[in-house]
C-alpha cells in the first residue's frame, strides 16, 4: 500500500506507541509525534517529535498547522475523551484524516480496543442487532480472554516514571493540565493505603461472598466503575459515581423483591481515595435495606458474578463479561452493547423483577464482530502483550475495516 504519514499523540505510560511508531516507520510510513508533557517525551525516544507548550486554546491551530506541514493522513491516540484528543479528532475530521483511537478493551484481558473515529459510546459500530448478526456471518469465534492483563508492577512503575518526569518538566510545559481528576501523587498515597489494608479487606469480602452465595433470594450485582472514568463522566446521566450509587440503591429499595440482595463490587483499579463501601451502605441504611446490601472489594469479578440474577452497570465493560455468562444486564448510560436482545430496555425500576437473560446468539455475534473489527489481540503492560499488539495494530492501521470506515465517513 502507499506510504502514509502518522502523527502520534498521547498514549498510556507504556512503550506500545514508540514500538508501534518504529514498526510503521520500518514499513515505509512517515511517523511523527507531538509531546504534550515531559512524560510523553520520556516514553517517545525516536525522531520527528515536536513539543506543544501552548495553552489549550492554541491547540487546534497548532495541530492543524502541524498536520498541514507534515502531510498527516492519520492521527493515533489513546482515548477519545481527553480534552486535547477530542479536539484533535475534530481537526482530523475537518482535514479528511483518520483518527485512530486506542483504549482499554471491550473484552479483557488479552485484547486492546483500536477503532477509527472513536471508541465506546463514540464507536462507529452499528447498534442495530440485525446488522450485528449480519456482520457476524462468516467470522470466527472471538478468542477467549486471557488470564492476566500483564504486570501490575510494570504498569505502576511506568506510571510513576511518567508522573515524576512531568513534575521535573513543568518549566518546559507550563500550561499542561492532566485529564485525571486527582493529583497523581495523591492517588499513589491512596494506593499505598489500599495496599496495606487489602489483606484484611479481601478476607472480609470472601467471607461476605460466602453469605451472598448462600442467599436464598435473587442476587443482583453492581460492578462499580472508576470515579474518573470518562465513560461515567461524559457518557452517562450521572455527575459522579455517588449519584449513580444513590439512584441504584434507592431503586433497589423501592422496587426490588423483598428477598433480593444487591452485591456492590469494588473496581480493581480504584485508588482508594473514596470509601465506596461506606457510601453505598450509608445510602442503604437511609433506604432501609442495609441488611440486603453486600460490599465486596478486592475480589475478582467471576466469583461475584456467578450467583447473579442480573447486573446493573452505568456502562462498564463488565456488562459484556456478564452477557458472555448469560446474565441479564441493564445499562444506565451509553454503551456500544446496549441494544435490544442484549440488555434490558424497560428501565431500572422494572429490571429488578423483569430481568431476562440475553439472546446468546446475539451475544456471540457481537463478540465475533468486536474481535474482528474493533479489537486487536495484545496488551499495554508486558513485553509479550506489547509485541503482539504492535503486529496486530500494524495490520489494522494498514487495512481498516471497510464497514467501520464507512460508518466514520457517514
Amino acid at each position: 500500500m502507499a506510504p502514509r504519514s502518522f502523527l502520534f499523540l498521547q498514549g498510556l505510560a507504556s512503550h506500545l506507541f514508540v514500538r508501534l511508531g518504529d514498526a510503521m516507520a520500518a514499513r515505509g510510513h512517515a511517523v511523527h509525534r507531538i509531546n504534550l508533557n515531559a512524560g510523553d517525551r520520556l516514553f517517545w525516544r525516536r525522531p520527528n517529535a515536536t513539543d506543544f507548550t501552548g495553552r489549550a486554546e492554541d491547540w487546534p491551530g497548532f495541530l492543524a498547522a502541524t498536520m498541514e506541514s507534515r502531510g498527516i493522513t492519520d492521527l493515533v491516540m489513546f482515548s477519545d475523551c481527553r480534552p486535547l484528543h477530542a479536539a484533535a479528532l475534530q481537526v482530523a475530521r475537518a482535514r479528511g484524516a483518520t483518527g485512530w483511537v486506542f483504549e482499554e478493551a471491550y473484552l479483557r484481558p488479552g485484547y486492546i480496543t483500536l477503532e477509527p473515529g472513536g471508541v465506546n459510546a463514540r464507536s462507529p459500530l452499528p447498534r442495530d442487532p440485525a446488522r450485528i448478526l449480519a456482520l457476524a456471518q462468516g467470522l470466527p469465534p472471538a478468542a477467549p480472554e486471557t488470564a492476566s492483563a500483564g504486570s501490575f508492577l510494570r504498569r505502576a512503575t511506568d506510571d510513576v516514571r511518567y508522573n515524576v518526569a512531568n513534575q521535573f518538566g513543568r518549566r518546559r510545559f507550563p500550561h499542561w493540565r492532566t485529564h485525571r481528576q486527582w493529583n497523581a501523587f495523591h492517588e499513589y498515597a491512596g494506593w499505598i493505603r489500599r495496599g496495606a489494608l487489602r489483606p484484611i479487606r479481601r478476607a472480609r469480602a470472601w467471607r461476605r461472598l460466602e453469605e451472598v452465595l448462600a442467599w436464598r433470594g435473587p442476587v443482583f450485582v453492581l460492578p462499580l466503575q472508576l470515579e474518573g472514568d470518562y465513560q461515567l463522566r461524559l457518557h452517562s446521566p450521572f455527575p459522579s459515581l455517588r449519584d449513580a450509587i444513590s439512584l441504584i440503591v434507592a431503586s433497589f429499595a423501592a422496587h426490588a423483591p423483598r428477598d433480593a440482595l444487591l452485591a456492590v463490587k469494588g473496581h480493581p483499579l480504584d485508588n482508594g481515595l473514596a470509601d465506596w463501601g461506606h457510601f453505598a451502605l450509608a445510602r442503604a441504611r437511609e433506604a432501609g435495606v442495609a441488611d440486603r446490601i453486600a460490599w465486596l472489594p478486592e475480589l475478582p469479578f467471576g466469583p461475584v458474578l456467578a450467583p447473579a440474577a442480573g447486573v446493573v452497570t452505568v456502562n462498564s465493560t463488565a456488562g459484556l463479561q456478564s452477557l458472555r455468562e448469560g446474565k441479564a444486564v441493564i445499562v444506565l448510560g451509553s454503551a456500544l452493547y446496549d441494544m435490544p436482545g442484549l440488555t434490558f430496555q424497560g428501565g431500572l425500576d422494572r429490571f429488578w423483577s423483569e430481568a431476562a437473560p440475553p439472546d446468546m446468539a446475539l451475544v456471540d455475534a457481537l463478540r465475533r464482530v468486536l474481535a474482528a473489527h474493533c479489537l486487536i489481540r495484545g496488551g499495554f503492560f508486558d513485553e509479550a502483550g506489547i509485541n503482539e499488539a504492535v503486529g496486530n495494530a500494524v495490520a489494522r492501521l494498514e487495512g481498516a475495516s471497510a464497514f467501520l470506515a464507512q460508518e466514520v465517513a457517514a
